[in-house]
């Protein structure tokens, strides 16, 4: 068995999800705790919604409090509901739960039936649920289920994909310099992506950014690239990393021969396609941006997105973990750009096309929420090529997506429209006194 813990800030998403699953048949409502069930097998988002909204405090300070959890266990494993129910309200209780409002659906679009609980992490005091060493109670928690029904022992392969083994990087703690080249070290070495663009995206996921730097010394030009430590708005963080300072495998040469081998090995293995058919589905699925990131994020993908100060997203990206792909919107086709993505987000609900229950059990992509069978990961050690950048320091550039010529990063209209934007920045700004 496995456990997948996520938190976010949309309660409606959450209970929608989940609510979605049942009304259409491809799920059940198992049981609540403290949240109203007339036994009829349904699920009323309002009525769940308003019941959860009773007992959360009028005014906290948790960013994130909704936490959405799911237990899969093997497919092999046959458990009866009852034992499903009984290990989710024990999970629950375990985890520090028990007093709190949550629901628990089984989800049976796939042929792994699997758990998914939706609880809130303040209690109605405004207190924030107990978060210390939270994988490691659960991953407890689980391995006790597994002993006690005689279940199978979670892959481990699986654990690290839905954990996301990868840690990112905590800058009041431990010694910063060693967390961020660790981290850049194993995103060069699990991950593929074609451009600086596409790394910075990846990195992103890990509170860390990384820009090319250009200089000249002694009359030789050189490139480098520099690695800082970002908070959750994007801005950095302390002093920036050359990353001459990790070594030759994460420097400006060593970008270039992985981004080259990232292109080849994904068109040569058409590791876009698994990402592709997911995208589809959820893009037909939900016009609700949250929803959708909800969705990809419970198939091993992870949306980034860019967004310019009106708050219109300029960029998308898709983070396969399932693949190990970082693959950019505009790349995979006009419908995944960031325009493409910003009309169909904001598509006004007498224009929206409803979801059909036969498109979804013809069309929806085979790949499980949380099943990486098939998939293996695509490099290793022995195809990093170690290339060092060469040292000193010059002025930060704009993000530099050039690094195949032949395979933009975005579209045409976006990055018109990106430039639109800086024209219209800079003659606001007006003589300076």
């Amino acid at each position: 068995m496995v456990a997948k813990i996520t938190i976010g800030s949309s309660l409606f998403g959450a209970i929608k999800y989940n609510a979605d699953k049942v009304n259409i048949g491809k799920g059940q409502l198992l049981d609540t705790n403290k949240i109203f069930n007339n036994g009829d097998g349904k699920v009323n988002v309002a009525q769940v919604l308003a019941d959860f909204e009773k007992r959360m405090p009028r005014q906290m300070r948790t960013e994130k409090p909704v936490i959405h959890i799911s237990l899969n266990p093997h497919p092999d494993d046959k458990l009866t509901d009852g034992e499903l129910t009984q290990m989710a309200h024990e999970y629950m209780q375990r985890m520090g739960y028990s007093d709190q409002p949550y629901i628990i659906v089984k989800h049976e679009d796939i042929d792994r039936h699997h758990l998914h609980i939706v609880s809130v992490r303040v209690n109605e005091q405004g207190k924030r649920i107990n978060s210390d060493f939270t994988k490691r109670r659960s991953l407890s928690i689980i391995r006790d289920f597994e002993q006690r029904y005689g279940l199978h022992h979670g892959n481990k392969r699986e654990e690290e994909r839905l954990y996301n083994r990868i840690p990112p990087v905590n800058p009041f703690e431990g010694d910063i310099k060693k967390q961020v080249g660790n981290t850049v070290k194993a995103v060069f070495h699990d991950c593929q992506f074609q451009t600086i663009g596409e790394l910075r995206a990846l990195l992103s996921l890990y509170n860390l950014t990384v820009e090319e730097i250009r200089g000249n010394v002694r009359g030789q030009d050189y490139n480098g690239l520099v690695y800082s430590v970002i908070d959750a708005d994007g801005n950095k963080i302390g002093n920036p990393f050359k990353s001459s300072l990790f070594g030759k495998s994460v420097g400006y040469e060593a970008l270039k021969k992985k981004a080259a081998f990232s292109k080849k090995n994904i068109k040569d293995k058409n590791l876009t396609e698994p990402t592709r058919k997911n995208l589809e589905y959820a893009l037909r699925r939900t016009y609700d941006k949250e929803e959708f990131v909800r969705m990809l994020k419970e198939k091993g993908i992870d949306c980034v997105f860019r967004y310019t100060d009106e708050g219109r997203i300029y960029g998308a990206t898709f983070i396969d973990h399932r693949t190990h792909c970082v693959l950019n919107g505009s790349r995979m086709g006009k419908v995944f750009s960031a325009n493409a993505l910003e009309q169909h987000f904001n598509t006004p609900s007498e224009e929206q096309i409803p979801f059909k229950e036969k498109e979804e059990q013809e069309e929806q992509p085979n790949t499980g929420s949380t099943s990486a069978e098939g998939l293996q990961q695509t490099t290793s050690h022995d195809e990093q090529e170690h290339y060092e950048s060469k040292g000193g320091f010059a002025s930060f550039l704009d993000a530099l997506d050039i690094l195949n010529t032949d395979n933009p990063v975005t579209d045409a209209e976006e990055e018109a429209f990106r430039h639109r934007l800086q024209r219209k920045r800079k003659k606001r700004r007006g003589p300076r006194l």
